[in-house]
């Protein structure tokens, strides 16, 4: 991996969910559990029916969420808050990330597609309170998730940097796709887990798996990676 194509970057943005963390600590499949049950209370649905509806709106909008929003015109409040209540005791500090991450020169921003009480409770979990400048959630989007481009050109609005000039991490490859296209140097953080269940068009890529075109560099070890890059 030449650490010469990270040389230009001074702003660096982290996905949350499966990026920060092993995809095998299961903390997004309690998520992913709570999203169904809401649904299923708010709509009066089976359990299989709520299901499908939540993977539905995921594949079709972006998020469970941004489906909600669209096709029912639900607050997003309610749903945040009760899918993020989750038990992260599954997860631990993470110090070698913690100096990997600092050890990168310029900005680090947490871009993820929940809210910020939730990517709070989740770094300070991993010990990583305090590493990043900004997390610039679905509510700074304007509740519009990746991997829709105006989500990303809000971003880089906001935190006035030159796309050219960063880099991406995702452990979601369509996610890329709009950092690619606006000049940054993407990186897919790949999971070994089986996502058989999710739609074809909303799973992570997997050890294995075809590289898209608009991914420059792909690894299983963020960390290792990160460290790399020193000079």
């Amino acid at each position: 991996m030449p650490a010469a194509d990270f040389a230009h970057v001074g702003t660096w943005i982290f996905d949350l969910d499966n990026t920060l963390y092993a995809a095998d600590t299961d903390l997004f499949e309690q998520i992913d559990a709570r999203m169904t049950q809401w649904l299923g209370r708010q709509f009066a649905l089976s359990p299989a029916d709520a299901r499908a509806m939540q993977k539905r709106y995921y594949a079709e909008h972006g998020t469970t969420l941004a489906g909600l929003m669209s096709v029912h015109g639900l607050p997003p409040g309610p749903f945040l808050d009760y899918v993020h209540d989750i038990d992260l005791s599954v997860l631990s500090p993470h110090p070698e990330l913690r100096a990997a991450l600092e050890a990168l020169p310029g900005r680090r921003l947490v871009f993820p597609n929940g809210s910020t009480r939730h990517a709070e409770r989740v770094l300070g979990a991993l010990g990583l309170d305090g590493v990043f400048a900004d997390c610039f959630d679905i509510e700074a989007t304007g509740w519009l998730p990746k991997p829709q481009p105006a989500a990303f050109a809000r971003l880089v609005e906001a935190h006035a940097f030159d796309p050219r000039a960063a880099a991406m991490f995702e452990d979601l490859a369509r996610n890329l796709v709009p950092a690619h296209a606006l000049g940054m140097r993407t990186v897919l953080v790949r999971s070994g887990k089986d996502w058989s269940h999710e739609p074809e068009d909303a799973r992570p890529a997997t050890h294995g798996g075809a590289v898209p075109a608009h991914v420059h560099h792909v690894t299983d070890d963020l960390t290792g990676f990160l460290r790399a890059l020193r000079p």
